[in-house]
């Protein structure tokens, strides 16, 4: 299973290491990355697999947005089919 996370925020040294981070210790596998930074502001997307994810998917979502808000971003963690319907013409 897929899902997309969305990271939004200030840019500073470290974000995307530390969404990496969170992934890894729960075995959550990063497929792709896109990221760039809008004068000030970061922002990414994260394609990843939680097929494997060692905790409950809204257990992962929950702990990705304490750790948005401990560095002043907006993490976002969605499943891919809401996403794709969310995103429907």
């Amino acid at each position: 299973m897929r899902s997309i996370i969305t990271v939004v925020g200030k840019d500073t040294v470290g974000i995307l290491a530390s969404v990496s981070e969170l992934c890894a210790k729960h075995e959550v596998n990063i497929i792709e990355v896109s990221q760039s930074i809008l004068q000030e502001m970061f922002c990414m997307i994260m394609l990843v697999d939680v097929s494997k994810c060692n905790v409950e998917f809204t257990a992962f979502a929950d702990e990705a947005e304490k750790l948005g808000e401990n560095k002043a971003l907006k993490i976002n963690v969605m499943h891919e089919d809401i996403f794709n319907s969310m995103h429907r013409i």
